[in-house]
């Protein structure tokens, strides 16, 4: 009777640790799906932002760089001398030192010259072949670029030039066009696709996604293992054409899209980010696929069933005492391996991240003690209000220009409306300070979250020091905005900059000067493209010395410089230029070499003969064209009057 209660007091024992096992196994399964999910776009689009980042900064160089050799007047006058040089081994040779003065400067694989006259493809290492329109692989040439408006455009193709191995490359392409807009030639370089998809297989291995740049029909132009030589589209391979019109429309280069496309029973299956790189006219498409982790949850299920089937056969054979005690040690060893993941996941989290707190925005206080203690670590006692110690510690630790938008960012008024409108995570850059004395930069990236418990709005706020990535950051936007000889603003920055200055005072007088080099050309000729190169560091140096630090400076084409400043009135002007004429006109001695240097100089004024860049350019190189006419080595100012007349010097 005894060993009958005994084993029916066993069975109940078992049923309810079944029981018991069964209902942790699900609900931990669930929460650990929750969690992964969480994890998967926190970390997809805090890589989507590393990889826009660095390719975008590692792909403009070279659009800037066949900007710079297309704007050039040198090689405009060398492709026009062409036609009666065709069997001059002298002409070959000036095109190639040109294009490998370009080559080892920047160490590009390809650096190219088509002639549109003749379709002689030429490259540093001197003329290669001659592009046949019925050869398909000219079509980059004669079908794509040549029919498009577009001043440049990229591809992906074979390299054919002779020692290339038809190494798959992206080709930026440039047209050269002269003062009418007539074609003249192609200009441009290429960097070999696999030193890119290195750079992809990196974040690919590091964070198990898949990152591709598609352009706009869906073809795959870069990922790790398609290039836009085979093309391949994206949205026809993984079968997500719902997705196509969402990704492709997206054109907001400031910030990504991103969402969760679901498998046919409307689970959660693939989380993808995007965003549209506007320089070259590619989508960055990023993906993960929760495949894996659904395995790995069902194989950790699996587990726990086995588990759970094993213990409750060997409790059906042990007393009441002994199914106790295992009862106490499963207790402690929950609480062990609880710890123990808790403790891997912070170690984890704050390998990435300086800090995190959680917040009750609804109750406008912090939702635990390690948030309540930092606040009273700054000064803020115990119990103040979250609005109240967020203003404490904008005061001690953040710098004046950025507290503001700190506030606005971050107080719960702002929270509470931004989850209104269906926003699910706020972020904010600024400067921050220990000491109050040394400011670095840091990332606070928040997630709002809805409490099931009681409905009230939490914020999960993580702390991320991005010090060196916002100071690589800088260094890189300096670099894709600065003539790299010089050190002045290449063109497009010259542009950007000075429509910014038009738009900001559009009724103050400033003038737009073009300055060009008298015969710059006979320098290379006579002494040497480096020698050349002297000559416009010379000539830089001037112009430097000779305008304010507020002055816009730049160069924007191959001897042809610019500068953008408020003046006071046209005499003034015409009272600076003529003192940069005579500045200017001095002979360059390098060694034994010695040659006379002198500028041509043409100025239009804003408002009175345009307000936009393009405006104002058209006439000064109008006022320029005049004093070249004269002679050079002088000035014209244009007069904004019908018929176009001008006032020289």
């Amino acid at each position: 009777m005894k060993n009958r209660i005994l084993l029916k007091t066993n069975l109940m024992v078992c049923l309810v640790i079944a029981a018991g096992f069964l209902l942790t196994a699900v609900f931990s399964y669930r929460l650990n799906y929750s969690a992964s999910l969480e994890s998967i776009e926190q970390v997809s689009q805090l890589t989507s932002e590393g990889i826009y980042h660095q390719m975008n900064n590692i792909l403009s160089k070279p659009v800037n760089v066949s900007q710079t050799m297309a704007n050039d007047s040198l090689l405009k006058d060398i492709l026009l001398q062409e036609s009666g040089r065709l069997e001059d081994p002298d002409y070959i040779e000036v095109l190639q030192e040109y294009l490998q003065a370009y080559q080892k400067k920047y160490g590009y694989d390809s650096v190219f010259l088509v002639s549109a006259a003749t379709a002689r493809y030429y490259n540093f290492n001197g003329l290669d072949r001659v592009l046949e329109p019925d050869d398909p692989e000219n079509k980059w040439y004669y079908d794509v670029l040549l029919p498009s408006d577009a001043e440049y455009a990229m591809n992906v193709d074979n390299d054919e030039v002779a020692n290339a191995e038809n190494a798959i490359t992206l080709f930026v392409n440039c047209k050269i066009k002269d003062g009418a807009g007539k074609l003249l030639g192609v200009v441009g370089v290429g960097v070999r696709i696999d030193q890119l998809q290195s750079i992809l297989q990196k974040y690919q291995d590091n964070f198990r996604l898949t990152p591709y740049f598609i352009d706009e029909e869906g073809v795959i132009e870069l990922s790790v293992e398609h290039t836009g030589y085979d093309p391949v589209n994206l949205f026809d391979t993984s079968g997500r054409q719902d997705a196509k019109e969402d990704i492709l429309n997206w054109k907001d280069d400031d910030s990504a899209i991103s969402f969760w496309d679901l498998n046919p029973a409307g689970r959660k299956r693939d989380y993808i980010v995007s965003r549209y790189l506007p320089e070259i006219g590619w989508h960055l498409v990023v993906e993960r696929d929760t495949s894996e982790l659904i395995r790995t949850l069902n194989r950790q299920m699996t587990i726990a069933v086995v588990v759970i089937i094993v213990i409750i056969a060997v409790i059906l054979f042990i007393i009441t005492r002994v199914i106790q005690s295992f009862n106490r040690k499963i207790v402690v060893l929950e609480r062990a391996c609880e710890q123990e993941r808790k403790s891997m996941f912070e170690k984890a989290t704050n390998q990435l991240f300086e800090d995190i707190y959680e917040l009750d925005v609804t109750h406008n206080r912090p939702a635990n003690q390690v948030t309540e203690r930092y606040f009273e670590s700054l000064g803020a006692p115990a119990g103040t209000p979250y609005d109240k110690a967020l203003s404490i510690i904008a005061e001690k630790q953040i710098m004046p220009e950025f507290r503001q938008g700190y506030l606005k960012t971050f107080s719960p008024q702002n929270v509470l409306e931004g989850f209104r409108q269906g926003r699910e995570s706020l972020s904010y850059d600024f400067m921050i300070s220990n000491d109050s004395v040394n400011y670095y930069w840091m990332r606070i990236t928040a997630r709002l979250i809805l409490s099931e418990s009681d409905g009230s709005l939490h914020m999960l706020v993580y702390r991320q020091n991005i010090d060196a990535e916002k100071k690589q950051e800088q260094r890189m936007l300096e670099l894709a905005r600065t003539d790299e000889m010089t050190g002045l603003l290449n063109k497009a920055a010259t542009q950007k900059l000075v429509e910014k200055r038009l738009e900001e005072a559009p009724e103050r007088l400033s003038a737009f000067f073009i300055f060009d080099i008298d015969h710059f050309k006979d320098a290379n000729d006579f002494f040497g493209h480096a020698f050349g190169d002297k000559v416009i560091c010379s000539f830089t140096g001037i112009l430097r010395e000779n305008f304010r630090r507020g002055d816009l400076l730049g160069r924007i084409g191959g001897d042809e410089f610019a500068a953008f400043l408020p003046v006071s009135d046209v005499a003034w002007a015409a009272k600076k230029a003529r003192e940069l004429n005579m500045l200017l006109d001095r002979d360059y001695v390098d060694g034994n070499n010695r040659w006379h240097m002198s500028a041509s100089i043409g100025v239009a004024f804003s408002p009175r003969d345009g307000i936009h860049f393009d405006t104002l350019y058209q006439k000064a190189d109008a006022a320029l064209y005049e004093t070249k006419k004269r002679g050079r080595g002088s000035f014209t100012l244009y007069r904004g009057i019908a018929g176009g007349q001008y006032e020289d010097n």
